[in-house]
């Protein structure tokens, strides 16, 4: 692959990826809002800015290094938006809340991006914004299913926390600070793959059928 296609396929991967991590982080806080904690608005955090997202790892390095080693799926994180939980008008529900509505945003834009496939770019260059939508399609699914993943501190991890008794989640949540390391080790043996194939599949599917692609 020359260096010109390389660019070519930053930038087609690069613009999904920058949209489908600043809209979930943008949900997050939005949510948060609507729910009484005004962090990430006062952070200047619910703004569809890119840079104002932009974590140097998790959007720019790791998204480019699968790319680059054509890895089997993508994926990629921001920098989290601040929540204080402690301003919440109802902590444990809304804080599940706050959690579900980054994978939700990322279903609804997998649905756009199906929906811009199927009846705008169909009928433009089928060599680049096709590309584009295919992958904005399976980036926002990736995300979405990763995200819902019970480990510590994806957002599925927030949901199981707010079910669990005070005490157990606090044991629960313990497991933050052992997360990326847990979840490296799972990308790097592969098992990552195994558990997201299958449910990434599930939802791609789902989102076919309700499109019609």
């Amino acid at each position: 692959m020359d260096s010109l296609n390389i660019i070519q396929n930053i930038f087609f991967m690069g613009i999904p990826i920058l949209f489908a991590i600043t809209v979930h982080e943008v949900s997050h806080g939005w949510m948060a809002l609507r729910c009484g904690d005004r962090t990430a608005k006062v952070a200047g955090r619910l703004t569809l800015n890119p840079l104002k997202h932009v974590d140097m790892i998790g959007t720019i390095l790791l998204p480019g290094l699968l790319i680059l080693t054509h890895a089997p799926f993508l994926f990629g994180w921001a920098k989290p938006v601040p929540v204080d939980w402690r301003n919440l008008r109802n902590p444990k529900r809304d804080m599940a809340l706050v959690a579900l509505m980054g994978p939700l945003s990322n279903f609804i834009m997998a649905l756009i991006w199906a929906f811009l496939l199927k009846y705008i770019f169909n009928a433009s260059d089928p060599n680049t914004w096709m590309l584009m939508a295919k992958i904005g399609i399976t980036i926002n699914a990736v995300l979405m299913v990763l995200n819902l993943l019970p480990l510590p501190p994806l957002d599925g991890s927030r949901v199981v926390s707010s079910l669990l008794s005070p005490r157990a989640a606090y044991h629960y949540n313990k497991l933050e600070r052992y997360g990326f390391v847990i979840l490296l080790l799972l990308l790097l043996t592969n098992t990552l793959s195994v558990i997201l194939l299958p449910l990434l599949n599930l939802v791609l599917n789902f989102i076919t059928q309700i499109v019609g692609l």
